[in-house]
């Protein structure tokens, strides 16, 4: 990917972004429903179960659990607020658990893909091989949902120097492979048009996880993160991505924390609650002329 498909723009510099409504923040809701394999093959670059010989028993029941448990306890807290997600899938999920593909629909949830398997890295893929994923994942959304896919996320953040411009040539509107802004931006491909959603590896129940904090350590971050983003939204439209993985949040002791944030959001104005493909829709219609006009200045600018 060549230095120039993402200009570097300081976010106050740019054209102000205005959401739907006046709307200061865009709130995009991410849970990861993800399908992890018992047995994966072998993989030089990283171990998907390192704490054990395979199989990691402890390791797969734990994230099995969420899809048996802690994502229905999810359903409940997020039909009560009424909030619509954009999930973070394995595509295998719907294959393998048609009730939770019957959950998400029944909810009108947007599904991103990341990937086929969380247990089946691209930093190794040949550009055939990470292109023949993201064409598996276009079919298995079309065949199950009968709708056309709109966004990629690699699975575990495993992205190539291909990436992007194989997202664009397959079809996807964003990626959600890159964290380096609060709002959406335009990547240059050879291909087609392409923009990065933000997602979020710092708001994220699973780095929490790793560092040993809990429920309410993540609640307060999600309240102050949103206060920030929301007093600095009054000038320049944000993104504010709450990424979660239900084997942690949707854990008795940790959902109640979770929803009190989530209350505590919603009750402010100016929340455009909403998923992933909406804000790429409004990005594209509504901002990135001006966007574009404005890089094609600071370059001329530049020389």
């Amino acid at each position: 990917m060549p230095s120039t498909a993402i200009p570097y723009s300081p976010i106050l510099h740019r054209p102000p972004l205005r959401w739907p409504n006046g709307a200061r923040v865009a709130l995009w809701v991410v849970p990861n429903i993800e399908h992890y394999e018992y047995l994966p093959k072998y993989q030089r670059i990283r171990d998907p179960w390192p704490r054990s010989p395979h199989p990691d028993v402890l390791g797969y029941a734990q994230r099995d659990w969420g899809n048996r448990v802690g994502l229905w306890r999810l359903f409940d807290v997020t039909d009560a607020l009424d909030i619509r997600c954009t999930v973070s899938l394995s595509m295998s999920v719907i294959q393998h658990f048609p009730a939770i593909l019957e959950g998400m629909e029944k909810r009108n949830w947007e599904l991103m893909s990341h990937g086929i398997y969380n247990t089946r890295y691209h930093w190794n893929f040949t550009p055939d091989e990470e292109r023949a994923a993201m064409e598996e994942s276009r079919e298995i959304h079309r065949r199950l949902t009968g709708r056309e896919q709109r966004g990629w996320f690699s699975p575990a953040i495993t992205n190539t120097l291909n990436t992007f411009e194989l997202a664009a040539e397959t079809g996807y509107d964003y990626v959600a492979d890159l964290y380096h802004d609060d709002q959406p931006f335009p990547i240059r491909t050879r291909t087609g048009k392409l923009i990065s959603m933000p997602y979020s590896v710092d708001l994220n129940d699973a780095i929490l996880l790793r560092h040993g904090e809990e429920g309410e350590e993540f609640a307060t971050q999600i309240r102050d993160h949103f206060d920030t983003v929301y007093a600095e939204g009054a000038e320049q439209g944000r993104v504010m991505c709450i990424a979660l993985h239900p084997y942690w949040v949707g854990q008795p002791h940790r959902i109640r924390a979770f929803q009190r944030a989530m209350e505590y959001i919603l009750s402010h104005t100016g929340v455009w609650l909403t998923t992933a493909a909406d804000i790429a829709d409004w990005y594209n219609a509504q901002h990135l002329p001006a966007i574009e006009a404005h890089l094609a200045a600071r370059e001329a600018a530049n020389g």
